[in-house]
């Protein structure tokens, strides 16, 4: 055996190499045309049976959506027991403490962005000069960094009560 022997490939023959040409090719071209054909196959409907409106519809549907309604009056499309209840419900009066607390506290409290510190006598005594109109007006409208109505939903009185509520505290 010689080194050159040691060094050859499996194709040792001319019609060896023709074959394996031929099949390097070939499969792989059954291969892809077999792939295309599984992937384009499928149980189409004749093109005279299509609503192509609804067709379009189906496809960009939304995938869901949120329903608000009356829980002692749900739609008749969907029984009262199965419903889930998503109801918007008029707020509750708070108390100021309670509005203190859930809107104002958050900022009053560490005395944050300029904000007058609850308590804080001395923060406040210019503030309560203007009248208490003025600061009810403040809050309602927003200052500075604060938003109107202190970033919550409450009433013009449920307001004039927190901020006579954090006058007092002041005083």
């Amino acid at each position: 055996m010689s080194a050159h022997d040691s060094h050859t490939g499996p194709v040792k023959t001319p019609a060896q190499l023709a074959w394996l040409s031929f099949f390097s090719f070939v499969i792989p071209v059954f291969v892809i045309i077999g792939l295309v054909n599984f992937v384009v196959r499928s149980d189409k409907p004749a093109v005279d049976t299509v609503d192509a409106e609804l067709a379009k519809a189906e496809r960009i549907q939304k995938v869901g959506s949120v329903r608000l309604y009356d829980p002692a009056n749900p739609p008749a499309d969907e029984p009262a027991a199965a419903a889930p209840v998503v109801a918007a419900a008029a707020p509750a009066a708070q108390t100021a403490e309670g509005l203190y607390n859930s809107a104002c506290a958050a900022c009053h409290a560490a005395g944050v962005a300029g904000a007058p510190k609850f308590g804080d006598a001395a923060a406040w005594s210019a503030r309560i000069a203007t009248g208490i109109d003025t600061l009810v007006a403040s809050v309602v409208n927003g200052k500075g960094a604060m938003p109107p109505k202190g970033g919550s939903a409450a009433s013009e009185e449920e307001i004039k009560a927190t901020v006579q509520y954090m006058v007092d505290a002041a005083k």
